[in-house]
């Protein structure tokens, strides 16, 4: 009766609005997001020439099904973040809500781009050197569309799927739809060690946050002795003053390493569509300074240098582009590989030189020349992973300082995106977030979720997800939560409720087969619409 009670406090808690002052305060951090995102957007859209309406058109399309799908990703997977606070009454709901919306917004802002472009590796070659074709966008918009979809099927139900692996799922959907669909079957469709990489990570972080938020707890009741700490909360009174500090700093951890992983998984996809639409705005870094060009240049000299050593005397080429685009297609290395490498580096080394900046690149050759930079770093990228050919450490070191400069002009993110996403993010979170807290917060275990049941959770989720970001790996929010709250109840001895349990497992098994089957049908009848 005390947990039914509870939760009918809880439920008139969630039907209570933030007040005109938090009304006033969003709206305003909305306006103000929103201008500088409509300035930034139309500042770099004037130096762009010869572009028509039509591509106008499809990148307001495009990014508005981009940001579409990170406002559901905030309010199916941000909200993960602000359950444990909202049911031990550390925080009121619309408070929490906003606090981690905050901290969403912080941790986008400050990322690191890396989980951005691991996903964007994902796709087949061919379309990110042909993304402004019929097939690029056809590929951008089944993606996303797919995604959006099973999210929202998903958060309709309350179950806690993740965007992580529903995103997956429809890159390799795209992948492979894309594979059947060409002549001759002359693609990779995805890049599968990438993407067996990131499935490790996805299939891996729920077990880890299951196992080591069991473990913690347990530490927990060795170390500290309050018993307060290891009790359901009583009434709606908040903890006491420590373990309501605790269980905040937790939540705004937990939503900061939110915010720094999930938000990039939109960006790269949004970097995409910038690069097709407007390729003389965003297909190269103008941020880039004189200084650094004429760095790069020495350094593609020596880079240059280098590979020489492993070029092998028989070795021929007829063209150096097409030599690349296939070894990153079929991943075998033949002994052109070297030579074309190296004639790349040089000739995009001399038109660095003959350009002076990458601003001043002729408007015709702007996206030839991102995707002369793209083959090259990704090349190195697969030489390295490979091993082949067998290079010297000494020789690594050079070449990928070598790699950092072309990546620096190529994969980088203008702030104002990083801003639309952010708001989209915080948007999602205070729109929907109920459904998803109400699943976590009691549906998982058969009681009451005690306070260092939430802390433990939240505190291996916030490492779990900042060593992803940290290493470039997308990781699922949803999973690492829901499995570290599963995990202290195991350990707490609460007793699951398997039904949920269930249902969660299911939708976990579905998503990956769902999003694939959903994103290729898609790609195909976008691509023939186009």
């Amino acid at each position: 009766m005390a947990a039914a009670v509870d939760a009918s406090v809880l439920r008139e808690k969630f039907s209570q609005s933030p007040g005109r002052i938090g009304a006033v305060i969003f709206s305003a951090v909305l306006l103000i997001g929103a201008a500088y995102v409509a300035v930034s957007l139309g500042r770099d859209l004037r130096t762009a020439h010869g572009v028509t309406l039509m591509p106008f058109m499809l990148l307001g399309v495009a990014l508005m099904v981009a940001l579409g799908f990170e406002f559901v990703n905030g309010f199916h997977d941000t909200a993960e973040a602000v359950a444990t606070v909202i049911y031990t009454h550390s925080l009121e709901p619309y408070f929490a809500v906003a606090w981690s919306g905050a901290w969403n917004l912080l941790g986008v802002l400050t990322s690191s781009g890396a989980v951005a472009f691991a996903i964007v590796s994902l796709l087949p070659v061919e379309l990110i050197l042909q993304v402004g074709s019929a097939a690029g966008f056809a590929m951008v918009f089944a993606l996303l569309v797919s995604a959006i979809a099973w999210n929202l099927g998903t958060w309709y139900l309350g179950l806690p799927a993740s965007s992580s692996h529903t995103l997956i799922g429809s890159i390799i959907g795209v992948g492979v739809a894309n594979q059947l669909l060409s002549k001759g079957g002359a693609t990779s469709g995805v890049d599968w060690s990438q993407a067996a990489n990131v499935a490790k990570s996805l299939i891996v972080s729920p077990v880890v946050g299951f196992v080591l938020a069991a473990m913690l707890l347990m530490a927990m009741r060795m170390v500290i002795k309050d018993k307060k700490l290891y009790t359901a909360p009583a009434g709606t009174m908040p903890p006491p003053f420590w373990i309501r500090a605790m269980l905040i700093l937790t939540c705004t951890g937990v939503s900061f390493a939110h915010g720094s992983n999930d938000g990039q998984k939109g960006m790269g996809l949004i970097m995409l569509i910038l690069v097709g639409t407007v390729p003389t705005a965003y297909a190269l870094n103008h941020a880039i300074t004189p200084g650094q060009t004429q760095d790069f240049i020495a350094v593609s000299r020596q880079a240059a240098n280098v590979i020489d050593q492993y070029v092998e005397p028989r070795a021929v080429v007829a063209d150096p582009r097409e030599e690349l685009s296939e070894y990153l297609r079929s991943r075998t290395y033949t002994p052109s590989v070297a030579l074309a490498l190296r004639q790349m580096i040089t000739e995009v080394g001399d038109e660095t030189a003959m350009f002076k900046s990458l601003e001043s690149v002729p408007d015709q050759s702007v996206r030839n020349f991102r995707n002369d930079m793209y083959l090259t770093s990704e090349t190195l990228r697969l030489m390295q992973k490979s091993g082949q050919p067998r290079i010297r450490l000494t020789d690594w070191e050079s070449l990928m300082n070598y790699k950092k400069y072309i990546d620096a002009a190529t994969r980088f993110i203008p702030p104002w995106v990083k801003v639309a996403v952010a708001l989209a993010l915080g948007m999602g979170t205070m729109v929907g977030w109920q459904r998803i807290v109400i699943t976590v917060g009691e549906k998982i275990g058969k009681e009451h979720l005690t306070y260092g049941q939430g802390a433990a959770a939240e505190i291996i989720t916030m490492a779990t997800i900042s060593g992803a970001d940290y290493v470039g790996l997308p990781v699922s929010t949803t999973h690492v939560l829901s499995s570290g709250i599963a995990g202290t109840m195991a350990a707490n001895r609460s007793g699951l409720q398997w039904e949920t349990i269930r249902n969660i497992a299911m939708a976990w098994v579905l998503t990956l087969p769902a999003a694939m089957l959903l994103s290729a049908i898609l790609f195909t009848a976008f691509r023939a619409m186009f």
